[in-house]
């Protein structure tokens, strides 16, 4: 489905753009970082539809103590048009933790989609993992976990549900096997609460995430702001099984992989979308695009 960004979008990328660390980078070209971003509005029929709504090409299952390619159960598929995560084919868990891995890497993009919960978790999934799920990004690939690895080395966009408690935000921010950095601080926890509503139920709930490689991640909720953090890097525990070369503590994430999560409890997708902001900034080039937060001559036509 294509569409143009909202108003509120873009005003949200005009807002994060004026931190030093962005304006100072060489990547984003000589046009200033707020007026380059203002000009997303121009982006429709550039959106990439991840999921085709048919089935799961250009995606790749990694279960834990499968390998890469094995989608044990049929964890994830295709169910009336809407990409599923499911467990009827389980009788039990036993922390098989799962991702479906989209099979091409970004830096700086929007990722775009739509979740909402479906019947009942596993008897045996974990306490937390009720109405649990995510997004990861700047992911290490499915090829490269090791096969009793639970999660991907990346940073999780954690989505909840609220049928069991008060107060049970979405789009918050966890890390396995990395850190990130909160208003110039780094910091370890591994989760942190966004200041969302709690949906509960099994309503849809619209997920915007703004990723400019290691120097801003912003995420959003049916439309409002509710996190930003930079400087995403690998370090930290709450992640086992990994390979210990995917493992450099230290090292920067500014690109990565998406994947959607597994994690004992049903949730279903009707979008995932992304629009790019990586490509050609040049206007005399036949695939300029104005709305770019990162120029690329190297695919300029």
């Amino acid at each position: 489905m294509m569409r143009k960004i909202s108003p509120l979008l873009v005003l949200c990328l005009i807002i994060f753009s004026s931190a030093p660390s962005l304006a100072g980078n060489s990547n984003y070209g000589a046009i200033p970082v707020p007026q380059l971003l203002a000009r997303s509005g121009s982006s429709a029929g550039h959106w990439i539809q991840l999921f085709n709504g048919e089935n799961l090409a250009g995606w790749t299952a990694k279960v834990k103590g499968y390998r890469a390619g094995e989608n044990f159960g049929n964890t994830f598929r295709v169910e009336a048009g809407l990409l599923t995560v499911s467990y009827d084919h389980y009788t039990d868990f036993q922390q098989r933790f799962g991702h479906l891995f989209y099979d091409t890497p970004y830096s700086h993009y929007i990722l775009s989609l739509d979740y909402r919960f479906t019947g009942k978790q596993l008897t045996d999934g974990p306490g937390w993992a009720y109405e649990n799920s995510g997004a990861m990004i700047h992911s290490q690939s499915a090829l490269s976990m090791g096969l009793d690895q639970d999660f991907p080395i990346s940073v999780e966009v954690q989505f909840l549900g609220g049928s069991r408690e008060a107060k049970r935000p979405t789009a918050n921010v966890c890390t396995p096997g990395t850190h990130i950095e909160m208003k110039g601080v780094l910091t370890t926890d591994h989760c942190i609460e966004s200041h969302s509503k709690t949906y509960s139920g099994n309503q849809w709930v619209h997920i915007d995430i703004v990723v400019l490689g290691d120097q801003f991640i912003e995420h959003r909720v049916n439309g409002q702001r509710v996190m930003h953090y930079a400087r995403p890097q690998v370090g930290g525990g709450v992640v086992s099984g990994f390979l210990n070369a995917e493992k450099q503590d230290g090292r920067a994430l500014n690109t990565g992989y998406i994947s959607l999560q597994s994690e004992s409890h049903p949730i279903q997708f009707r979008k995932v979308e992304l629009l790019n902001l990586t490509g050609c900034g040049d206007p005399s080039a036949d695939n300029y695009r104005n709305y770019l937060a990162r120029h690329d001559a190297a695919v300029c036509e």
